[in-house]
């Protein structure tokens, strides 16, 4: 009489430990970086508090020069900082000549990335463009260029 297996061998769970180690070594970085990027929308999103009054200004004609964009005046809230209650993740907001600059705080990983967009005239209203050269955002997979 022939007897029934019942369980796996040690083989078949050697490869399933395997299988999952590999899956874990990848998954783990990606995960640190989803977290990350996650953490660092919450400067992209604090630029919207210069970017609306900054377009308002324009529109309305305050101002005639994207050089004069610049934060506390027309409207434009001024420095935003850490200690401003802007989000536990940004350190600083500010817009000058037109370049609105946030920087995270070092909460992400122990560096301070930046994510720079400069307003220019789009048919009588501001297109903002993210700048490539100067935000290091872009280098760490934190932002995008669009």
């Amino acid at each position: 009489m022939k007897q029934v297996q019942k369980g796996f061998t040690l083989i078949e769970l050697m490869i399933v430990i395997a299988i999952i180690g590999i899956l874990a070594a990848i998954a783990v970085p990606q995960y640190a970086t989803y977290t990350k990027r996650a953490k660092f929308s919450e400067v992209v999103m604090a630029v919207t508090q210069f970017k609306t009054p900054a377009e308002i200004a324009w529109q309305t004609g305050s101002i005639t020069a994207i050089a004069d964009l610049d934060s506390g005046s027309l409207g434009i809230p001024g420095e935003v900082t850490s200690g401003n209650a802007v989000g536990a993740n940004v350190d600083t907001v500010n817009l000058t000549d037109g370049s609105i600059t946030a920087t995270s705080s070092t909460s992400l990983d122990a560096t301070q990335y930046t994510y720079i967009i400069t307003a220019s005239d789009s048919n009588g209203g501001l297109s903002w463009a993210v700048d490539t050269t100067n935000s290091t955002c872009l280098a760490a997979g934190l932002c995008s260029a669009n």
